[in-house]
Order: structure tokens, then sequence, then C-alpha cells
């Protein structure tokens, strides 16, 4: 679920209003208690069994947080609703039954963590039936967003309704909190609780998250060790988290899905992409033809190393080479003036203008629908991304399931996946010390840039080698990632955990 959008919490409920409660709060005073705390029981009792009226999902009206109410008598009630739901009469022992998984996630915003569950839940759904486990969804971790809801195609909304309808009870439930640790219970900023009723209640409770650095930090590894299991997408973080301190027992690979069949090139046509105003040099289409295309795609951060990117282009190639720089890039705690930010980089930079004019670079900054994502792609000679360090790098596997070649660095998340036959992995220079911010200390790569001038020039003028490693990018991603292969490991996954609770009981 790529592209630019900007999160808005929303709690006005509407036809077209996200599948999900907003954020359960409520005040009261001590005088009057009892009776909110007898209010507070019948308005869980109404979300538990879910009371509606026609075309309209029961939603919770957003009261304030009085500081009286700590989140153990939530949780006290929501238990107390679960016990009273696990005795009703002819129900079947958990065992006669697929396993239930309540997957929490930030489906409602935009991001990494977002994309990922999609992945997952669309892969779950199309490859894993009813019979082999029930799928509930919920959303948790950032907030919501109306217009990424708003632009997801009709089929996901769909199935977002309908697996936020499935009813499960606590007990029997495997709760998956697919965001970053701060946001597991308890929350260190206001999101839904995950899990819902704390740790005791569910069967088996599920930490999904990531890290882009060498290390977490102690906070993340007390959270990390209070779940059942963490999965973690690659070998570098099962190393990364396990030598940061989290049981090594808990720790399991859990790649991510990469979906092929949206992402292929056979199905798309390549998008014409503008050539008017670069931000920097001119067009060169004119005087060279056509124009070898090199795409990246990245939120505005330092971590994206779009310096590294900027400064290697602009001292490898100039307007005769006949190339040109798309960066489609969203804000990232950051106003969204790109290009005065790449001008400012520029002048800053020292580096002098060619005699024949800047290499030029555009911008694609505005928001991207999913469906134009493969066709941006199509439209590209070469991805590259010379990031200091990426959970698991979504944009470079995307290009790779569309047989684009790829320079992308060789260190963290992208380690799982990049070879010397499908793509060009960028070497690291050295590793820099984070200096400041909530994760200083850590470690990060700097990538080779001189490598990357050689690289980029290399696949300039090798373009057949570089098709090669192209196609076997899509056949590695097919092989290795495809949404048929990944499900089948989630539900390895998600049956041993149950096997594994039936022989303790």
């Amino acid at each position: 679920m790529s592209g630019s959008v900007n999160n808005t919490n929303t709690s006005t409920p509407s036809s077209q209003s996200p599948p999900t409660l907003p954020q359960r709060r409520f005040g009261f005073g001590r005088r009057s208690s009892l009776f909110y705390a007898a209010a507070l029981l019948a308005v869980f009792v109404a979300v538990t069994f879910k009371i509606s009226t026609p075309g309209h999902r029961f939603v919770l009206p957003s009261l304030g947080l009085h500081p009286a109410l700590r989140p153990g008598l939530l949780h006290k009630l929501q238990g107390l609703i679960s016990i009273t739901r696990q005795q009703q009469p002819g129900a079947r022992h958990i065992s006669e039954r697929p396993p239930c998984v309540l997957w929490m996630a930030p489906f409602l915003s935009s991001g990494g963590y977002s994309s990922e569950a999609w992945a997952y839940i669309t892969s779950l759904r199309a490859h894993a039936g009813d019979s082999q486990l029930r799928l509930q969804i919920d959303h948790h971790g950032d907030l919501q967003s109306v217009e990424f809801w708003l632009g997801l195609p009709e089929e996901s909304r769909s199935l977002a309704h309908q697996l936020h309808a499935t009813e499960c009870s606590i007990d029997e439930t495997i709760v998956v909190c697919h965001s970053e640790p701060g946001a597991w219970y308890p929350p260190l900023f206001e999101t839904s609780l995950c899990p819902p009723t704390g740790y005791k209640d569910p069967l088996f409770v599920v930490g999904r998250t990531m890290f882009e650095t060498d290390r977490l930090n102690p906070a993340h590894v007390a959270r990390c060790n209070r779940m059942d299991a963490v999965w973690v997408p690659t070998e570098f973080h099962v190393s990364s988290f396990r030598r940061s301190g989290v049981d090594p027992a808990k720790v399991v690979k859990l790649v991510q899905p990469v979906d092929v069949e949206f992402f292929d090139p056979a199905k798309h046509e390549a998008l014409v992409l503008p050539s008017k105003a670069p931000v920097l040099g001119s067009n060169s289409r004119a005087s060279t033809g056509r124009e070898f295309v090199f795409l990246s795609v990245f939120k505005w951060e330092h971590r994206k190393g779009w310096d590294v990117l900027l400064k290697a282009y602009l001292e490898e190639f100039s307007k005769a080479d006949g190339v040109a720089l798309y960066l489609l890039t969203s804000a990232y705690h950051s106003d969204k003036d790109f290009s005065t930010k790449i001008k400012v980089f520029v002048e800053r930079s020292g580096m002098k203008e060619p005699t024949d004019g800047w290499a030029p670079i555009y911008l694609l900054d505005a928001h991207i629908p999913q469906s134009d994502l493969p066709r941006i792609y199509k439209a590209t000679d070469t991805f590259v991304l010379p990031s200091r360090g990426e959970g698991w790098g979504r944009p470079i596997v995307e290009a790779m399931a569309m047989s684009v070649p790829v320079i992308a660095t060789n260190w963290s998340g992208p380690t799982e996946y990049l070879t010397e036959d499908n793509a060009y992995p960028l070497s690291v220079a050295r590793m820099s010390e984070l200096v400041e911010g909530p994760f200083k200390g850590h470690f990060w790569a700097e990538p080779a840039s001189d490598q990357l001038k050689g690289l980029m020039r290399h696949v300039v003028n090798n373009p057949e080698e570089a098709r090669r490693r192209g196609r076997q990018a899509r056949s590695d991603m097919i092989e290795r990632f495809s949404p048929q292969v990944v499900a089948g490991l989630v539900v390895d996954q998600i049956l041993n955990i149950v096997g594994n609770r039936s022989k303790r009981d």
C-alpha cells in the first residue's frame, strides 16, 4: 500500500468509514464510578456482541480518558465478557475447529507495517482456506487515514469489513501485534491495545516487528520478551534481536510476501513519466532520444540515503549522458517542499555543474494510486536505493518482482534477497553511529558512494546484462516470496503453535 498520504484520525461513522472502532476512551469521577462502570460494562457487551443497525456497525463514541481509569479495568471487563462468551452451550472444543488469528496492524494508514500487514492477510485469504484458520483483523499502531481507506481497491475494503466481523473467543485466539514494540501493551502512545485484554487471556501472543539499525533498545527488548514469539522478516533480524537480548527461543524468521501476481510486468503498460520542468537540469530527451531512467522510492528521511544517491548521480552523469533520475517520495516528519530541499543540498554540497548541464532530476511527490505502481516500475530501467538501513525494503522487492534491475545497499533487510545474480548489491563503506534521537548509539550502514557511481554507470553501459539480472530477480521473488509460499509458512507457524499448546494442555 504505497504512496504518500497524510494520516488523519477519524471516528465519524459512515458507510465509507474504516471498519474499526475508534480509540476507546472513557472518563468518570469518583462519585459516579459505579454509574459509569455499569455503563462501561454495557458498552463492552454491545461491542463484544456486535450490536448493529442495518448498514451501520455499532461505533463506540470517543470520550475523554480520566486519569483515574487505568487500562486494567478495561481488560477485566473484556476478559469477563470473553469468559461469558466462551461458556455458550453447544460450542465445539478448541481442538475441533480451525485456530483463530487476530491480526492487529495499521491497516488503515500508509507505511511499511501497513503494506506488509495487507500483504499477509491477502496472502492468507487467497491461499489458506477457512478450514486451516479463521482470520480476524483490527486496526492498531497508527492513526487512521480516511484518504488511505478510500484509496484502497473496493475488494480490499470489502475484505477488511469481512475479516473485521470474524468472531472468536479470546482464549482460542492467537493475537498478532504487527507494529513497532512501543505500540504493544501497555502502549507508549495512544493506540488500540494489543493484545486487547493483556497477555494472559489469548491462546498465544506474537509480536511482528523489525528494526533498521544494528540493535534494539533495552526497553524494546523487554517488550519483545513479554511476547510468546517474535516474528522478524530476515536472518539479519534474527541475529540482531538475539544479540540485543531477546530470548533466542522466541525469535522466528517469517519472510514478507511479495505480490508477484500484481507486480507482474506482463500485465502492465509502462506509465508515461513526466518530462517537463525537472527539479534540476533540463530535459535531455530531445537531444539524446529516449532517456535511461533511474527510479528511487522512499520517505524523505536521512536513513533512506537520498543524499548519497543525489551526490553519486550528479557527480557521475551530466545532461549529455541521456539519463534521468525520478524520485517517488513522501514527507516524513517534514514539509513537502522537496524541490527546495534538493536545490539547497546541491548548493551546500559544493558540486559544480557540468559544462553541458546537470543530469535531470524529476519529482513524483504526488499521491500515486496503488494501481499505478507497477506501471511506474515498468517505465524504469534501473531501481536504486542506497539506504543506510531497511527493515525489509518493500519498494526494492516490488521492483524485483517487476523484473527491474536493482542497485541497493547490501545490509540489513535486503541481505535476505539480494544476490550477485539477481541484483547489484551495493557494499558498505563503513558503519556510522546515530548521534541523536531515540536510537542514539545504534549503528547503521554508510553505502559506498564511489561503487554506487560505478554501478549506475555499469547498468547504463550494459543494459542487457542488467535485464538478465532483473529477470532472475522476478524468478527468485516467485520461488521464495510469493503469496502462496509465504501463506504456507504462516499456516505452518500457526499450526505449530496450536499443536504445542495442545500438548501442553
